[in-house]
């Protein structure tokens, strides 16, 4: 499951911290919570949904509980998008850094999307309805917009 999600489980990380190291911590954490929870899987949505809401819970409330933070042993997840130079990644680094000033509730809906989950999808994993997902992407776009705009 860890090598098949690995990809899913980073980013979503990613997403919630510009510091490598702490990317990593949240990566365990994750895995932590996917390993704690999995006896309570209950098959009712899809495996990756669960991931993908496990992954999301886990950062917001790591966010959250910054001060509190225990020492962890470092974990190489094999994904480095730190040290990549070239015009794309920078590009992605641009689009992350605009994205990582949302609040975490409009980062995760937007993550999902560039995941290219389904609306149905993304309200599924964040547990709001199909039409708040519409309603909270345009105005998150919009906002990405003006970020760019205002660069």
């Amino acid at each position: 499951m860890v090598r098949e999600f690995r990809q899913t489980i980073y980013t979503v990380c990613y997403f919630f911290s510009k510091d490598k190291e702490e990317v990593n911590d949240l990566f365990q954490e994750v895995l932590i919570n996917l390993w704690r929870g999995f006896p309570s899987f209950r098959g009712e949505s899809a495996l990756k949904t669960w991931i993908w809401r496990v992954s999301l819970n886990t950062c917001s409330n790591y966010e959250r509980k910054r001060r509190g933070r225990v020492q962890t042993i470092p974990l190489s997840v094999g994904i480095d998008l730190y040290n990549d130079d070239d015009d794309h990644t920078i590009q992605i680094q641009k689009l992350y850094d605009r994205i990582n000033r949302l609040d975490p509730f409009d980062r995760a809906i937007i993550l999902l999307w560039l995941e290219n989950m389904t609306y149905q999808e993304i309200a599924n994993v964040v547990g709001i309805t199909l039409s708040n997902v519409t309603t909270r992407l345009f105005r998150v776009k919009e906002q990405l917009k003006a970020m760019s705009n205002n660069k």
